[in-house]
């Protein structure tokens, strides 16, 4: 005589659903993280081993370029505080930690570039250019934007003569909006496969249309009560960004 298979009772019913439910969520996690792209967390930027002389010396002169640029004009931003009106040298002072940031990022990339090649030329014969083995770090050009995007993006609304609550409030979303742009753009950055690379650009997009829309649109009424003289100025602002965004 065959017997019931036993039911289970009532108090391990709750117990093999939460099991069940672990079990599926386990399953999901593995299934949908298989579905997206990650990227090599050891990755670096990858470079050609290609490059003429002239190719690797217009960058390292304007890396160089850069160095002297940015430098010079942080002492410059820093000694004309006094020369402008209170309102406006918050904004100003910005402008020089913008500069300064970028000045270290430059002389930390064009340590790493220098690092990356070795120069050298046979029985007097044209140069040749081969690289080392050291990596170059491209990270230095995000970190510097990761930095400096946000500062640019406050020292514009602040020179709005917004009302306070709106300074803060504009100040907070561009510049974690600009925060997470770049954050975003990185792991695609490092990444040889192109469906990668293209994965993390649409997820930068996001955060980028959102800031280009703030400035566009959402500033329109500001901007209308800056004096004309602004107002010529800031007009192609929303279309600039766009262009050295998409660039």
């Amino acid at each position: 005589m065959s017997q019931r298979p036993r039911q289970p009772s009532l108090c391990e019913r709750p117990h093999r659903a939460r099991n069940h439910r672990l079990h599926e969520l386990v399953r999901c996690k593995y299934s949908c993280s298989s579905a997206f792209p990650r990227p090599n967390p050891d990755a670096m930027a990858p470079l050609p081993d290609s490059f003429s002389y002239a190719e690797w010396n217009a960058t390292y002169n304007r890396l160089s370029f850069g160095i002297a640029a940015m430098g010079s004009a942080t002492i410059f931003f820093w000694l004309q505080p006094p020369n402008v009106t209170k309102n406006y040298r918050t904004a100003l002072t910005i402008t020089g930690i913008v500069t300064l940031i970028a000045t270290y990022h430059y002389i930390r990339i064009f340590n790493s570039w220098s690092e990356a090649f070795t120069v050298s030329s046979k029985d007097g014969g044209d140069y040749t250019v081969q690289l080392t083995g050291s990596p170059f770090n491209d990270g230095y050009r995000y970190v510097d934007w990761l930095l400096t995007v946000p500062l640019l993006l406050i020292e514009l609304i602040l020179v709005m003569k917004l009302p306070q609550a709106e300074i803060v409030s504009l100040s907070t979303k561009l510049g974690l909006a600009s925060t997470l742009m770049v954050a975003l753009g990185y792991p695609g950055e490092i990444q040889e496969d192109l469906s990668v690379r293209w994965f993390w650009w649409r997820l930068s997009m996001i955060p980028f249309c959102y800031v280009v829309f703030t400035l566009t649109v959402g500033l329109t009424e500001a901007t209308s009560k800056q004096p004309s003289s602004c107002c010529r100025m800031m007009r192609p602002m929303g279309p600039t960004i766009t262009r050295r965004g998409r660039a």
